[in-house]
């Protein structure tokens, strides 16, 4: 046989067991469809992610208090008491400062009539919202006055508002929340931003600094510091301005270990894109096994399809065909069948990525490498796995296979 009636004859011996072909191909279109899915929500969310650090401005720097340590075992970064109130004053006084924000967090349930919903709680002070970029849908910004005075005041994120109301327009300023039992009085309402996948400003309670460190946490350290330099060419000059005022503040001697941490944006966002792309992979990593165990399942029924036509190898044996003939009739099937489950598994992955993404309310991005790849390892696998069977048929005696019963 030349290689064309090869795969003629291969094509009919699937057609003739539609069904089993059919389950056969599963493992292989769930395997390509879910590292094709995985791979495209990862990469969304990368881009989200970018997209939103850089939308904070260039020129934004992050201190994060150092780690504490109980029993030898870290407590992880932003974990100790390092940072304070007074160490907002120490860098405000830099050349190349512009806007300073300290910031202390807290999970807690908040209550409105029969509304009820658990948010982050962010306690800050007035030039958060030049640094962060924060627009208002509705009513004003926590004010200088409102931090001095620890007034109960609170700016909502628009999920807030959506999961207290019922409805993300719903008539709110002016209204009293009680977060964890202290009541709070609604001042605004912030405009929708969208989530990153791993916390959403939306989601999110805005209260003076004092105030949340008085009535909600109990104490008085940070967990991290905002700064916005001057201008994006400062960045440095701020950078080394924090990191000296920080160090003589904290009585830091020479040749010791910072207590706290700077990064600007750039080191944030390599950062972000490093965890998010671990992740995509690992997923990937994951849903790329199922490939492997349709691999397996694609040995297994061509090694019972070359049990069940024992004799009609034997035959074709018999009138002149060469075991190299065999090899390759039965290798095509099993190329075939991976090749076809690999083509719908892009169908079905571009599908479910899509699905996610609004699911998720985030755009997916499907790279034509991740296509390829998933596609070339399910043709591969084709290959690799049909070579036993093939070989297994190839080697038949053909006495012995018409002799097969």
């Amino acid at each position: 046989m030349n290689f064309l009636e090869s795969i003629r004859v291969s094509l009919r011996a699937l057609r003739a067991n539609k069904l089993r072909s059919s389950l056969t191909m599963l493992g292989i279109i769930i395997g390509v469809a879910a590292v094709i899915a995985m791979v495209g929500i990862g990469n969304g969310a990368t881009a989200s992610i970018t997209s939103q650090i850089q939308g904070m401005g260039s020129n934004l720097l992050t201190i994060s208090a150092g780690q504490s340590f109980s029993g030898g075992v870290s407590g992880g970064a932003g974990s100790s008491a390092s940072l304070d109130m007074t160490d907002v004053s120490k860098i405000r006084v830099g050349t190349a400062i512009k806007a300073v924000a300290p910031v202390a967090n807290s999970n807690a349930q908040v209550v409105i009539g029969s509304g009820n919903t658990s948010t982050s709680i962010n306690g800050t002070t007035e030039d958060y919202e030049i640094i962060k970029n924060v627009t208002m849908a509705r009513g004003r910004f926590i004010t200088e006055q409102d931090v001095n005075s620890s007034a109960r005041v609170a700016v909502l994120g628009p999920t807030v508002v959506e999961n207290l109301m019922g409805d993300t327009n719903a008539d709110i300023i002016g209204k009293t929340i009680k977060i964890n039992n202290v009541p709070f009085q609604v001042i605004g309402v912030t405009t929708a931003t969208g989530s990153t996948g791993f916390q959403s400003s939306d989601d999110m309670i805005t209260a003076p600094i004092t105030t949340v460190q008085a009535r909600l946490i109990g104490r008085k350290t940070v967990r991290n510091i905002l700064v916005s330099a001057t201008s994006e060419d400062l960045m440095q000059t701020a950078q080394d301005e924090i990191t000296a005022a920080l160090r003589k503040a904290h009585n830091i001697q020479e040749g010791k270990d910072n207590d706290f941490r700077v990064q600007n944006q750039a080191d944030m966002l390599e950062t972000m894109q490093s965890v998010t792309q671990t992740l995509t992979m690992l997923l990937g990593g994951i849903a790329g096994i199922s490939l492997l165990v349709g691999g397996i399942g694609i040995m297994n029924i061509m090694l019972v399809s070359v049990t069940e036509r024992t004799r009609e190898i034997g035959i074709r044996k018999a009138i002149g065909a060469k075991g190299m003939d065999i090899l390759l009739q039965f290798l095509i099937e099993a190329v075939v069948l991976s090749i076809l489950g690999g083509g719908i598994g892009i169908a079905l992955g571009y599908g479910g990525s899509s699905l996610a993404g609004k699911a998720l309310s985030m755009d997916t991005s499907i790279s034509l490498t991740s296509v390829a790849m998933a596609f070339g390892f399910s043709a591969a696998i084709g290959i690799i796995f049909g070579v036993f069977p093939a070989r297994k048929a190839a080697a038949m005696d053909p006495i012995d296979a018409l002799r097969f019963e």
